[in-house]
């Protein structure tokens, strides 16, 4: 079995009811298969060949759907790209994974067509819905008459998927998944968060985030949901999408989340329909959260703490643990094996900062083309995510830092997330983000760099007064910088080295630190 055998047994089950629709145009799962068979069809007479890697540079669409599932009937291996990604990086990505064919946007052919000479092995580019130049193919000449299943035999042990992580600590890494292990992925998340057929999901993440492609479009096709999508997210046509459809199932990141919550008239707004609200990706405070649950009306609520390398996979918390766990990231998920270990592999006690390691059906198989790499990320058959978490008596595990992004100054540990969350807090500050910065005595000292509020001057004085209220004393920054940004990845994740290659000179000590805090 493959994960588009769904689509084809869909299809019979489900024949008249709607299986996706986006901007108008709505598919019932007997024309959402015979559609995916036309354009699987059409790839093969174009020269796809079993195992061809192709990429998918889109925007959420029904296009996105058909091309997805048409290169999995196909025999081919999909890898969705972020199309936030710079030329150097979405290039990068084309060529590493040996993409042989590309689906892109007409709005991103211009973009397509600079990073192309980094793909050596690529032969087709596939534009939607027409492209500008005639040496590219437009979606419909490749679309075939033919909308019988594809004469590929495809098995469970076929590659399927290439995730490429969002690259915060270097290069991108290309995790591979077979077939096998993507319905792990969507057998797992079924069984933890109970979804069913009755639902309707609204999509409204990239597609190309792990998440929103496995968790939600994978297996809500597998279990025959309905299956609505938002091109790009805004708050309004959020709403109005969830209220013509009746979705039931959203999915949010913190600043999706956040902007529902700044609508004007938010206190008014009907989402009654919606019955599992989940959230995830990056941080999320705890007030957050439970300003969401008022929102939304009610407490049916999940943490999704997972990683790219898992399938995604990880941990998950459930509503009724919102109550006395808020701010952990949970439990493992189904068919995962999770663990806190310090260096010598062994699991830390409760309270004690380790390395969260994970192992389980949901686990790429390897990084693409990167022996090393893959060899050094597993251990005795466990992944080092490198991330760095705490388990308490209970078993719940709560992510504290990036193992990269950890500073050690005289000895002592400190965590960036933890000091962020301060700054952060402060009402002068939009955003900050903390480095090591190397200092002769104490190894390494504390800097921030910080991007004020629009229309907001940093007050120093006030800052340390703020940081001697809220931080010990080896936790609070020395040094310091003023931006209009942070650097971040195609993914949105702030980037860490870049802010690790700036030079010293650029920051500026912190002038009121009492020695006594030293």
């Amino acid at each position: 079995m493959n994960i588009t055998t769904s689509l084809r047994q869909n299809a019979k089950r489900f024949s008249d009811k709607m299986a996706i629709t986006c901007e108008g145009r709505s598919y019932t799962y007997q024309e959402l298969n015979e559609e995916v068979n036309r354009l699987a069809n059409g790839l093969l007479e174009t020269g796809l060949q079993k195992g061809d890697k192709v990429s998918l540079f889109m925007k959420n669409s029904d296009y996105y759907v058909l091309a997805f599932f048409a290169v999995l009937k196909a025999g081919g291996v999909a890898v969705p790209v972020n199309y936030q990604l710079s030329s150097d990086e979405s290039g990068y990505i084309f060529g590493q994974s040996d993409s042989r064919f590309i689906f892109c946007d007409a709005e991103f052919e211009l973009v397509v067509a600079e990073e192309k000479a980094q793909a050596s092995s690529l032969q087709q580019i596939i534009v939607h819905p027409a492209p500008d130049n005639n040496d590219y193919l437009s979606w419909e000449s490749v679309v075939s008459e033919n909308a019988l299943e594809p004469s590929v035999e495809v098995f469970s042990t076929d590659d399927a998927e290439i995730l490429y992580t969002s690259g915060t600590t270097g290069k991108p890494k290309g995790a591979l998944f077979d077939h096998q292990r993507l319905a792990n992925v969507s057998a797992s998340f079924v069984f933890g968060v109970e979804l069913k057929a009755e639902d309707r999901i609204l999509h409204a993440v990239p597609l190309f985030h792990s998440v929103q492609l496995n968790l939600y479009l994978v297996t809500g096709i597998l279990l025959g949901t309905s299956n609505v999508i938002v091109r790009d997210f805004e708050p309004v046509k959020a709403i109005q999408a969830i209220n013509e459809f009746q979705v039931s199932v959203f999915f949010g990141l913190p600043d999706m989340y956040s902007a529902l919550l700044q609508m004007p008239d938010a206190d008014t707004v009907d989402v009654s329909s919606v019955t599992k609200c989940m959230y995830g990706a990056d941080p999320i405070e705890a007030d957050l959260v439970k300003q969401a649950m008022t929102f939304f009306g009610h407490q049916q609520f999940y943490n999704l703490c997972l990683l790219t390398e898992g399938g995604p996979g990880g941990v998950f918390l459930l509503p009724a643990q919102h109550e006395y766990k808020v701010g952990s990231g949970g439990k493992p998920m189904y068919f995962t094996e999770v663990r806190v270990v310090d260096e010598e592999f062994r699991d830390v006690q409760p309270g004690t900062i380790g390395e969260f390691v994970i192992k389980g059906a949901t686990v790429m198989k390897e990084y693409f083309k990167k022996p090393q790499e893959t060899e050094e990320a597993f251990q005795n058959g466990w992944l080092l995510t490198g991330d760095l978490a705490t388990i308490d008596e209970d078993g719940f595990i709560s992510l504290v830092d990036r193992k990269a992004d950890r500073i050690i100054s005289a000895g002592e540990n400190i965590y960036s997330i933890e000091v962020e969350q301060v700054i952060n807090s402060h009402p002068q500050v939009a955003e900050a983000a903390t480095v090591g910065l190397p200092e002769e005595e104490w190894g390494e000292i504390v800097g921030v760099v910080i991007v004020p509020k629009q229309g907001e001057t940093i007050d120093e004085e006030k800052l340390m007064d703020y940081f001697l209220e809220h931080l010990p004393g080896y936790k609070i920054p020395r040094k310091y910088r003023i931006a209009d940004s942070l650097p971040r990845s195609g993914a949105g994740k702030i980037v860490k080295y870049k802010l690790r290659e700036l030079h010293i000179s650029e920051f500026e000590w912190f002038r009121k630190i009492p020695e006594s805090r030293y």
